[in-house]
């Protein structure tokens, strides 16, 4: 989450290089820069997502992309499940491995991480100290926030020497600022109706810019998609001269939900190449949607032993087995049971309903709710009615994209046949008014942004201490 320090600009009349003396100051000077994350509206295009600016910016640091192996994961949902599976199971096979993905959820070093640690603080502080005179320099083009902080993860795992760096996309593809890399591999999670304002109306639309991230010569590989998606990602692979695959087809690949005492309700994937085969491996996080990222990771990583990487099957299924995913259907509270989870698109809610119904026990579920201004909201509200018996419609704190929770509650009320909804001013008084109307066997959902997430962890952590 981004906290009010870390938004604050730097004061009028000082140079905000000379204003870095620790950690607090680099991030006001990182903050400062524009964020189109906390934009409701910005225009897509090479000017304001501009790959020329990030290749001149990244010049000026030497070319620290270069100097490291990579993977690059698109999609809409799961590249952050997927890219974290696939960084542990390498990570267990002794290699040292970067990871950068977005958005964070309470601390914004979540974003770079090298073997699971957090970039330090110090690090981090460092960093920015040195990057800073270059984006002052840019002054009549600077670098945005996130390209700033693809700059710096590309820096750090180049001056950490890792193995390889596991990358996941900000918004798009083919002009997201990660699409500088020339990676080993590139991965498509599973494409569906977001960020339509940026990407485009439809899902051919925004298939095109996800797979603007193909590169000649550069296997990419797919989880199932729609038949539109499909064909535009064939399309593109035809045209940009990748071998495209996918997972189900030219690989070898199936999942089932099972049962057992031991494990409760799970999920279980087999994969098979000529190179690697994986049988029967539980998914280590909940969701039958999970099992399709799964599934990627381990064709991702077969495919980085195909290019002579070191990897032990044995110690790849035990680094699988050590994964967890904070806000993806996380359980964060007891008494009352509270589950966070960072869907935020019509697709993640089916799914996350889908999985609570699965794999979560309750009597009735209260939905405590909010998203950004920019979503499939219709599609979002839809798919809440399917699973919530109550829902409470909020916001995010400092989030200048959050929706406007009446015009949710109105929405919701219109598409659920009259079904009544609450507002709540901010999420503090939304898990209240949840708390109060639960008993022992029901579950609260905070759902529709991971800055909502980040918030509710933050503030149920707060309560414990």
């Amino acid at each position: 989450m981004v906290t009010v320090t870390q938004t604050q600009s730097v004061k009028k009349g000082k140079s905000p290089i000379k204003a870095i003396r620790g950690y607090d100051s680099a991030l006001r000077f990182l903050f400062s820069q524009t964020d189109y994350e906390q934009m409701l509206r910005v225009r897509y295009n090479s000017d304001t997502f501009s790959l020329n600016r990030m290749k001149s910016f990244l010049k000026r640091l030497g070319n620290p992309h270069e100097k490291i192996r990579s993977v690059h994961i698109a999609g809409t949902k799961g590249k952050g499940s997927t890219a974290t599976m696939l960084a542990s199971m390498l990570q267990a096979c002794g290699h040292s491995v970067g990871l950068y993905v977005s958005p964070h959820i309470c601390d914004i070093r979540e974003r770079i991480t090298i073997n699971g640690q957090k970039i330090p603080r110090t690090e981090l502080t460092k960093l920015i100290a040195k990057i800073a005179p270059h984006v002052e320099r840019m002054k009549d083009d600077k670098p945005t926030f996130f390209e700033i902080m693809t700059a710096i993860a590309f820096v750090h795992f180049k001056n950490q020497n890792v193995a390889i760096a596991v990358v996941e996309t900000g918004l798009g593809g083919r002009l997201d600022s990660t699409n500088v890399l020339k990676p080993e591999v590139c991965g498509l999670t599973s494409i569906s109706m977001d960020h339509m304002q940026q990407l485009g109306p439809g899902l051919a639309d925004i298939t095109k810019e996800k797979a603007g991230i193909f590169k000649k010569n550069v296997p990419a590989i797919s989880v199932p998609q729609h038949p539109t998606a499909k064909r535009v990602l064939k399309q593109a692979a035809t045209e940009s001269k990748t071998k495209l695959m996918f997972t189900g087809e030219e690989i070898e690949f199936s999942y089932r939900v099972e049962s057992s005492r031991q494990n409760g309700c799970h999920t279980r994937v087999c994969l098979t190449t000529p190179h690697s085969r994986f049988e029967h491996l539980p998914v280590p996080v909940l969701g039958e949607h999970q099992a399709l990222n799964c599934g990627l990771a381990l064709a991702l990583l077969d495919q980085l032993k195909r290019n002579g990487m070191d990897i032990d099957d044995e110690k790849a299924m035990a680094g699988l087995r050590a994964v967890s995913l904070p806000g993806r259907m996380e359980i964060i509270h007891q008494d009352p049971r509270v589950l966070v989870d960072g869907a935020h698109n019509a697709a993640s809610i089916q799914a996350l309903m889908r999985g609570i119904g699965q794999h979560i026990p309750y009597d009735s579920m209260v939905m405590v709710f909010g998203c950004a201004a920019d979503k499939d909201i219709r599609g979002m509200m839809e798919q809440l009615a399917t699973g919530a018996d109550k829902v409470i419609f909020t916001r995010a704190l400092g989030n200048a994209r959050a929706a406007d929770p009446k015009a949710l509650a109105e929405m919701y009320t219109e598409l659920s046949d009259g079904r009544v909804a609450q507002v709540a001013e901010n999420l503090s008084q939304a898990l209240a008014i949840a708390s109060s109307a639960v008993h022992r066997e029901d579950i609260i959902c905070v759902t529709g942004s991971f800055y909502l997430v980040g918030e509710a962890k933050s503030l149920l952590a707060a309560k414990k201490r």
